[in-house]
């Protein structure tokens, strides 16, 4: 008699989100084309439930992450929903308990994860990216963190995987000046592990899942662990103050006229109050 497996099957919860697996490689693509693949409410809460059946699948060895199309792997939050669900003080934590456990779930995942950048990634895209373990993108894609201009609160987390990945020098620069990069700077600077000519980027990709493929699964979950660990915060550390920062910055003027002028497509005034 033959002895049968059953494998668990990836179903997202939104068609935002599609998800399949090739060989030992878990492919999650957010699918929202027509918004540059902005991430709305129901994209965020698709992730954590698929790498939680991943987390057990003794098939997948990587995950990967993409965007549908050329156009772009996340161009952001989706901003058909922004007025509605980060305006009101008790939407913005939801919403941001909401994103935390999306991000929390990729950067916490044990085995590798890699981002695939293709064309705009801005804000919650870069977030997205950072809570990979690896990054490459296409000599011509754009990335920025435009916070600064729309006057948000940054989550602590956020913060501190980008300055446990550039540093705190480039971080500041990518952060206070909102400025967009190309693949090839992003590269330079730390924040993207490789880039190449967008009409290369499935080979490099093929690179990666082979070597996954290939490699020892336990010895890559262990180094993976154990530079978590070697990353975790100092016991010195102030989250009070960093919650109350984060707090004071959606809760003031600043911020509300950082979401019009975003809404209006105009540039902002901030009085810094």
């Amino acid at each position: 008699m033959t002895e049968t497996t059953n494998h668990p099957t990836y179903e997202s919860t939104t068609e935002r989100v599609k998800a399949w697996l090739d060989g030992s490689t878990l492919h999650i693509r957010f699918n929202n084309p027509a918004r540059h693949n902005a991430l709305s409410v129901d994209m965020w809460e698709a992730v954590p439930p698929l790498l939680r059946v991943a987390r057990e699948d003794g098939r997948v060895r990587l995950v990967v992450f993409s965007g549908e199309g050329d156009k772009a792997f996340v161009s952001g939050a989706d901003i058909s929903q922004f007025e509605d669900m980060r305006a009101a003080k008790e939407a913005v934590k939801r919403y941001e308990a909401m994103a935390e456990e999306s991000l929390m779930s990729i950067h916490d995942f044990p085995k590798p994860t890699l981002a695939v950048i293709r064309g705009y990634c801005i804000g919650g895209g870069v977030n997205v990216a950072i809570s990979c373990d690896i990054r490459i993108a296409a000599s011509n894609s754009v990335l920025s963190i435009p916070a600064a201009r729309l006057g948000l609160g940054y989550r602590y987390s956020a913060m501190k995987n980008l300055v446990d990945l550039v540093g705190p020098g480039v971080a500041k620069d990518l952060f206070f000046t909102a400025r967009r990069i190309d693949g090839d700077e992003a590269q330079r600077l730390g924040l993207v592990t490789r880039s190449c000519p967008a009409d290369a980027l499935d080979a490099l990709l093929a690179e990666y899942t082979t070597a996954m493929a290939e490699n020892a699964p336990l010895t890559i979950q262990a180094a993976k662990a154990i530079t978590r660990e070697i990353l975790k915060p100092s016991p010195e550390l102030d989250m009070e103050l960093c919650t109350a920062l984060i707090q004071g910055c959606f809760q003031s003027a600043d911020y509300a006229e950082g979401r019009t002028a975003f809404m209006q497509k105009r540039k902002p005034v901030f009085s810094g109050r």
